[in-house]
Order: structure tokens, then C-alpha cells, then sequence
């Protein structure tokens, strides 16, 4: 995870932890809000991690007593090793293997918080967060009214808190930071919305950001950052 796209995210995690009065927080509330979700989404990744071997634990035990419980086995004498079998029909694998395919998901679930928890403490990461936060604390004002006037026939106190903070971020970064490629930051954004919304939030957001490049930003910053 490169070190900006763990800012984002890590700026997500803040802006859904903010009052709705951004204005009250300052430089220290915003790091105590990071510290603390992060280590509330390292505490959830590591109850996963123990949900995840507790379900391979029982898949292991699934084959092991198949096994030992076939035909062919039962009928050997009690003091010689299992002889290895055919493994069970595919209506009863199925659900094993969904299990294991979850198991995976929470794996790397888990280990994609490990690595967002490492990049928290990087200096360069922590003020990106910073710097976002900062500039949608300055200009929340700017920023919630290009979303209005841009989500047309939507009420932006109605739109899902994550998307709308996706655009938040998005628009801090593309109207006001202008230290990132426009292509980047809307690539990640989508990302997000992926990752942490609906369906179909991916869609919206993509057509919010078009309108605010073509807006809001100058043709050259396409070029510009990281």
C-alpha cells in the first residue's frame, strides 16, 4: 500500500469519527481520532485473524474424522495408520469451501489493517492526513457546496455519510491541495467507495468528480504530485 493511498483511507477513518462541527477540532484531535480507530481496527483484524483459525481448526477436523470414519478405514484394525480416501462429494466440500475462501478474505483483511496501522506512524503518511484534514476544516464550507451544487437532485444531508466523505477528500485534494494527480485521486477514491460503500456509490462518485475537474480544475494539475 503506497504511503498516499494510506492516507486517504486513513482520512476516511477520521472524517467518519468527526463532529459535524469540524471547526472544533484541532491538530491533537485529529491524531487522538487516528490512534485510537486505528487500534480498534487492529483489535477487530486480530478477533478476525482468531475467527479465521478457529474455521480452518474445524475444516481440518471435518476431513480428519471423514476420514477416519470411512468405510475402508473402519474396517482396518484399530493399531494401523489411515489409508488416505476419496475426498467427499461436492455437495459436502461446498460448504467447507466457502469457509475456507472466507478464511482468506479475513486473512488478508486483516493483514491490509497491519500494514494501514504500520503506515499511520510514517511521518510522511500522518501529515497527508493532516494536511487533508486540515483543508477541509479551512474550506468545509466550499467543499459542502460544490458537493450540492454538483449532486444535482440529491440533499447532500442525505447522501451516505461514507460517500459523501469520499468526496470531501477528494475534492479537498483536487480543488485545494493540488499535490496529487487528478487521475490518482479519483482512481482512489473509487477505490474506497468500492471497498466501504454500496455498489453503486462507485458510479455516483465518479460522475461528482468529472464535473468537479471539469469545474473546478486547471487542465495542467493533471501532471502534478504523487
Amino acid at each position: 500500500m503506497q504511503a498516499r493511498r494510506a492516507s486517504r483511507e486513513l482520512a476516511l477513518i477520521l472524517f467518519s469519527q468527526m463532529d459535524k462541527d469540524v471547526k472544533i477540532h484541532g491538530v491533537n484531535d485529529f491524531e487522538n481520532i487516528v490512534l485510537k480507530s486505528v487500534r480498534t481496527l487492529t483489535g477487530n483484524a486480530q478477533e478476525e485473524l482468531s475467527t479465521a483459525s478457529s474455521e480452518l481448526v474445524k475444516i481440518k477436523e471435518f476431513v480428519e474424522e471423514y476420514e477416519n470414519n470411512h468405510p475402508e478405514n473402519l474396517e482396518r484394525p484399530f493399531d494401523v495408520s489411515n489409508i488416505p480416501v476419496k475426498i467427499p462429494m461436492t455437495s459436502d466440500m461446498a460448504g467447507r469451501l466457502e469457509m475456507l475462501l472466507s478464511v482468506c478474505e479475513k486473512a488478508a483483511a486483516a493483514l491490509e489493517i497491519a500494514e494501514l496501522a504500520a503506515l499511520s506512524q510514517k511521518n510522511d503518511v500522518s501529515e497527508y492526513v493532516q494536511l487533508i484534514a486540515n483543508t477541509f476544516k479551512d474550506k468545509s464550507t466550499e467543499i459542502d457546496a460544490i458537493i450540492k451544487e454538483l449532486a444535482f437532485g440529491w440533499d447532500i444531508d442525505r447522501l451516505f455519510k461514507i460517500d459523501k466523505n469520499i468526496l470531501r477528500i477528494a475534492i479537498a485534494e483536487l480543488v485545494f491541495v493540488k499535490d496529487a494527480p487528478v487521475k490518482v485521486v479519483i482512481d482512489e477514491a473509487l477505490e474506497l467507495a468500492k471497498k466501504y460503500s454500496t455498489d453503486e456509490s462507485s458510479s455516483f462518485i465518479n460522475g461528482i468528480l468529472a464535473k468537479v475537474v471539469e469545474l473546478y480544475v486547471k487542465p495542467g494539475q493533471a501532471a502534478k504530485g504523487k
